[in-house]
């Protein structure tokens, strides 16, 4: 794989991109091999720093990457977070590669989102109302230091509790505290004008009713936060999330992923969203594809992405869509209950909910559809594999950097990495046979002909072979399921007993024969491990 990324990464226009902005101080270090450096170490799950440093003196495949070159922490840590520009570019290009080399073709897509932990503890969450309590109890605090420390100088005596240093403590806290009010009264003024144009027309509307039609009066929305409003002292950009009904809450990002769902399974798009709700994310994770890849076809997501107004955005207006797009209605869970159990299915109190609005029944109708169920059978076997090769295999748990921009960069490099990682797998896997292979036409003894006529092997008579070269010809008996090696040598043209084909080999491992029955030599199938092409 180092081979790969290297091949990969070389290839990006990676000279206009700079270790040390300042141009100063020792040599500096090639960006391309930074880069490399990163997408290595984030494929085989280091992602602190300081491992990274560490496995540039340890590790053999770290050690030729760098050219037996050392670049500390700072400088890795520097570069990861100055330099997501130069990754998302080789996102990009990595995909575009993935084209090339015909891998990846942009049809079915899979969208789905995860919770990922923040570099933050969710106690350091504080409340809108606590947040100004606290702000007057550290005034009252800095005051009777400040008092203090007059009555210390004074008396000439000796500061044994570093007043000073307890000031400016308290001091920064308070600071942190005003600009955590502020965001969440800035936060609270943006969704309230985001919201005046739909109180607006419910007024309107309300004021044309006549009579007792008008109904309940309308509430305004409110600039100010509410009191239960939470801001994060250490990572402000993260929220409060809850993965699922089963599970707490923590301080975390969501994550979301277009997956390509046609074979391939590698990630066209990644995104960081602040919002714990996937409703409002299907577009703009659809469109961030890089538009020199294409749109897909066929858009698959789950129900906790069923917007009307996201899911009209991608179809478009016109009589033909400009892509399918399949939401389930209902949670998947619901709908998993197998052919053969036949047990009752659980009495609920409340009976269920009925569905009104016409978006949701003409997706219901959809869905119900064979060709839709097809597809959109592929959206569990391509996004949550993808989503759980990077959580268990890569064992990427938690962001290592703070802000919604640097955590944004770091998710678009996990997901680069495992498009290498994923891509490199694909390109050393051997193709798939396409044609039947050749089977012997005659027989080499009387028992084999008896196997025939009681129909234990079956013959195909209209086929002709082909001739391949090919790399590790393994030859399966049937009646057996042992498989056995057999070859003329190497480099040379060696005709298999009893089967009329010539087969060209350039690797072979003998095996010694004498303990299977000669009957199971008269009918061979002849399998290839990796074809030359």
């Amino acid at each position: 794989m180092v081979h790969f990324v290297i091949e990969a990464v070389d290839s990006l226009p990676a000279h206009r991109f700079r270790v040390n902005a300042r141009g100063t101080g020792s040599a500096q270090y090639p960006p391309s091999m930074m880069l490399s450096l990163l997408i290595y170490c984030y494929a085989n799950g280091i992602f602190s720093s300081r491992r990274i440093e560490r496995a540039t003196h340890r590790d053999i495949a770290v050690r030729y990457l760098t050219g037996d070159t050392h670049p500390d922490h700072d400088t890795i840590a520097a570069f990861r977070r100055d330099h997501f520009e130069l990754v998302t570019a080789c996102f990009v290009h990595v995909l575009e590669l993935a084209r090339e080399l015909r891998l990846l073709k942009v049809g079915t897509v899979s969208v789905d989102g995860t919770k990922l932990k923040a570099n933050a503890s969710k106690n350091r969450n504080v409340r809108y109302d606590r947040a100004g309590e606290l702000v007057d109890q550290l005034d009252l605090e800095v005051r009777e230091l400040l008092e203090q420390a007059e009555r210390t100088d004074q008396q000439e005596e000796v500061d044994g509790q570093r007043l000073p240093d307890e000031i400016a403590r308290r001091e920064s806290l308070k600071e942190k505290l005003d600009a955590a009010r502020k965001r969440l009264e800035a936060r609270a003024k943006v969704k309230a004008d985001a919201e005046r144009e739909a109180y607006e027309h419910k007024v309107n509307e309300r004021e044309a009713r006549e009579g007792s039609a008008k109904g309940r009066h309308i509430k305004e929305p409110d600039e100010r936060p509410r009191a239960k409003e939470q801001e994060n002292l250490t990572d402000p950009d993260s929220r409060l999330m809850r993965k699922s009904k089963r599970s707490g809450y923590e301080q975390a990002y969501n994550a979301q992923a277009v997956v390509d769902a046609d074979g391939s399974q590698l990630v066209l798009s990644a995104r960081i969203s602040q919002c714990a709700c996937d409703r409002n994310e299907l577009a703009d994770s659809v469109n961030a594809i890089p538009e020199r890849l294409g749109k897909p076809t066929t858009v698959l997501a789950d129900n906790g992405y069923l917007n009307e107004t996201e899911v009209r955005a991608l179809e478009g207006d016109g009589e033909m869509p400009a892509m399918e797009v399949l939401v389930s209605v209902h949670a998947e869970a619901k709908q998993l209950r197998r052919k053969h159990d036949f047990r009752p299915m659980p009495t609920e109190t409340k009976g269920p909910p009925q569905i009104r609005s016409e978006f949701v029944l003409e997706m219901k109708a959809k869905m119900e559809q064979d060709e839709a169920r097809r597809k959109y059978r592929l959206r569990k076997q391509t996004v949550e594999p993808v989503f759980g090769t990077m959580k268990k295999w890569m064992g990427f748990t938690q962001f290592h950097l703070r802000g919604l921009e640097k955590v944004d960069g770091e998710w678009k490099l996990l997901a680069l990495a495992y498009n290498m990682k994923r891509l490199w797998a694909m390109k050393r896997a051997p193709k798939p046979r396409t044609r039947p292979v050749a089977y012997a036409r005659r027989t080499g003894n009387v028992l084999m002909r008896a196997q025939m006529l009681l129909g234990w092997n079956t013959v195909p008579t209209s086929y002709t072979p082909k001739p391949l070269p090919l790399r590790n010809c393994r030859i399966l008996s049937f009646g057996s399921p042992t498989n056995c090696w057999v070859c003329a040598g190497k480099g040379k043209r060696c005709l298999l007993w009893s089967v009329m084909r010539p087969v060209q080999v350039t690797s072979c491992r003998p095996l010694s024969l004498s303990r299977y029955p000669p009957w199971h030599f008269g009918f061979r199938e002849v399998r290839c491990a990796s074809a030359v092409r």
